[in-house]
């Protein structure tokens, strides 16, 4: 019997993820979810209020979905939280300055204990790009390192710690995003470098990590040397011929989210998605409007319908989405380990914690300056940096602290500050570097590089560098301040000697 388009869709739905907006399963999207088949979604912050509500919405879509949903977040560390409220596990390269496996997987296990609880089975972390490259805007302290063989060490154990909790990782983003200048939500990259440094360097965690992984998501980059023509997401000869047939791969391969300007807006979601699939790619992430979905889900049935995407294919992808379903299943549990799992995540930040350049501590109760941004908003990827009242309360703990904020780094006249005694900190809370002005003209005492520590050596001054502006990082830093604690991390990346 020829399946019919309504067929032809739901096949087409179990090969997408979508999100939706809202802190609720409405009926709309409830209908659109079981009329097309779909089995996943990935939540963002603006789903998420609180754990009931994350709970009784995770608990809606698996009764619409059924046993095999797969639902996803983006629960990295760091800044790239989804839930907020729950233990804040440090960065990935904070856990690189501690280089410790064990601290590593006592953090992925954490990390999954709070998300099961909350209702999902899919992480997509740990990240295993290197950041090799310092002005990368969209990786930077995502990276557990620049050095591959230690990098892919500390993700597995991160890795091994979720799955023994029972929730699936997912790395990313293979082939590796590391050594870009340009997000590519914003456009495409291109990583343009001979096969042989990129089989040292950006391939070597994803292959050495291929083993244990259940599942990689796909980079919007172009690798002119692996293929000049079609970013790594829609590249046969990257994810079949490199991954499934050189490496070997058995586990679910799922793109980037396809709304990204670096695919929709050069190639079109729905001619995207079939590339994609085509490709190699077992699941697409359709992460777009209600409208960009229906796009998907139609051009990928008619896919189906011609043979570009042949039903041997086909079932081959819902055979891996399956058993990673399986492996996985979406079973809430009770989380008791709230408190242990907050004091796992504080030795984390303790002992990320990081001095550049012998930084020196204001004495007890001081008179201090404080500098900082005024507000950093979500870039999309990563959460809200820490509001400027929030460092400064933390630092009235221990000082009088006068507070002066910026809104442009690149206009704000540091000369202009008082000449009082004042003991003067910079603290930077966001991930984007400084430009020419700053660099040239800012004179703390001490730099706080409370996010990107690629910020430390854009200002003249000793730096202490905690890869994440979540409390638990800036206790640390008091910890430090107060002589409590010793900066014994060590900076993953060069430039830091």
């Amino acid at each position: 019997m020829t399946p019919t388009q309504n067929d032809l869709r739901k096949i087409a739905g179990q090969l997408i993820m979508i999100r939706f907006p809202g802190t609720v399963l409405d009926a709309a999207t409830a209908d659109f979810i079981k009329a097309n088949g779909i089995r996943a979604v990935c939540l963002f912050r603006g789903n998420m209020t609180d754990s009931e509500q994350l709970a009784k919405l995770t608990a809606d879509l698996r009764a619409v979905m059924g046993p095999e949903s797969l639902i996803g977040i983006d629960q990295e560390g760091g800044a790239v939280v989804r839930s907020t409220w729950v233990p804040a596990p440090p960065a990935a390269m904070g856990l690189g300055a501690a280089n410790d496996t064990d601290l590593a997987y006592r953090t992925g296990a954490a990390v999954a204990r709070a998300v099961k609880a909350l209702g999902f089975n899919w992480n997509f972390a740990p990240v295993l790009d290197l950041n090799n490259n310092p002005h990368n805007p969209v990786i930077a302290e995502r990276s557990f390192g620049a050095e591959p063989q230690r990098a892919a060490e500390l993700a597995m154990a991160w890795m091994a710690g979720s799955h023994a909790e029972g929730v699936s990782c997912c790395v990313k983003h293979f082939p590796g995003h590391g050594d870009t200048n340009v997000d590519s939500h914003r456009d495409l990259p291109t990583v343009n470098k001979p096969v042989e440094e990129l089989d040292r360097m950006e391939l070597a965690p994803f292959r050495i990590a291929s083993g244990a992984a259940p599942a990689m998501m796909t980079a919007h980059i172009v690798y002119p040397t692996l293929d000049p023509d079609n970013p790594a997401t829609m590249s046969r000869r990257i994810l079949t011929g490199l991954l499934r047939e050189e490496w070997q791969y058995k586990g679910v391969v799922i793109t980037d989210g396809m709304d990204m300007h670096a695919i929709a807006g050069r190639y079109g979601v729905g001619n995207a998605a079939v590339r994609a699939l085509t490709a190699g790619a077992d699941m697409v992430m359709a992460l777009g409007t209600t409208e960009t979905q229906n796009e998907t889900l139609d051009s990928i049935a008619a896919a189906i319908a011609s043979g570009e995407l042949s039903m041997d294919a086909v079932k081959q992808r819902l055979d891996r989405l399956a058993s990673l379903a399986l492996a996985y299943p979406c079973k809430p549990r009770s989380y008791k380990e709230d408190a242990a799992d907050r004091e796992v995540m504080a030795e984390g930040w303790r002992r990320s914690l990081t001095a550049y350049g012998a930084p020196t501590r204001p004495a007890a109760g001081a008179q201090v300056r404080l500098v900082v941004r005024q507000d950093v908003v979500s870039d999309g990827v990563s959460e809200a940096g820490v509001p400027a009242e929030g460092v400064a309360a933390s630092l009235r703990r221990l000082y009088d602290v006068e507070l002066t904020t910026f809104a442009d780094a690149d206009t704000f006249d540091w000369s202009a500050l008082p000449q009082d005694g004042r003991f003067t900190i910079l603290a930077s809370t966001s991930r984007l570097r400084y430009g020419e002005h700053a660099r040239a003209t800012w004179k703390p005492d001490l730099h706080l590089a409370l996010w990107n520590p690629y910020q430390a050596l854009d200002i003249q001054a000793p730096s202490l560098m905690t890869y994440g502006f979540a409390q638990p990082a800036l206790d640390a830093v008091n910890g430090w301040l107060c002589g409590e604690l010793e900066a014994t991390g060590n900076a993953p990346v060069p430039g830091f000697a």
